[in-house]
């Protein structure tokens, strides 16, 4: 697969999470995203609101997100918040950083799967 086209599977991922967190739709976030294509780990700097995504390692990210490249294709199949849940619970996807925005998200996360609840 070529750059632009994995570029371009990241954005439509972050472009769908921030869909189903509206909160997040104007927060201002650099992290890293890990990658990793069977030991070939690619780096990308994933700059919010935007998103703005590159081929590049980013050094001024807050977090820093990790997957293997058969998640990310599940998570681009169904990338809902409760899957994205269970792979974060599950290890699939894992994280490092600022502790701080990582809870911050994940209070945004549980309040939105509580409002999506309520609604139904």
């Amino acid at each position: 697969m070529s750059e632009q086209e994995t570029i371009g599977q990241i954005r439509t991922a972050v472009e769908s999470f921030q869909k189903q967190l509206p909160a997040t739709a104007n927060m201002k976030l650099v992290f890293a995203f890990e990658l990793d294509e069977g030991g070939d780990i690619q780096l990308f700097r994933i700059e919010l609101p935007g998103p703005e995504v590159v081929r590049h390692p980013a050094g001024d990210a807050r977090v820093t997100v990790m997957m293997d490249r058969g998640m990310f294709d599940h998570m681009l199949e169904d990338g809902s918040l409760a899957r994205y849940r269970r792979a974060y619970g599950t290890g699939r996807i894992k994280t490092a950083g600022s502790q701080k925005i990582q809870k911050l998200l994940l209070m945004v996360i549980e309040k939105q799967e509580e409002a999506n609840e309520a609604a139904t």
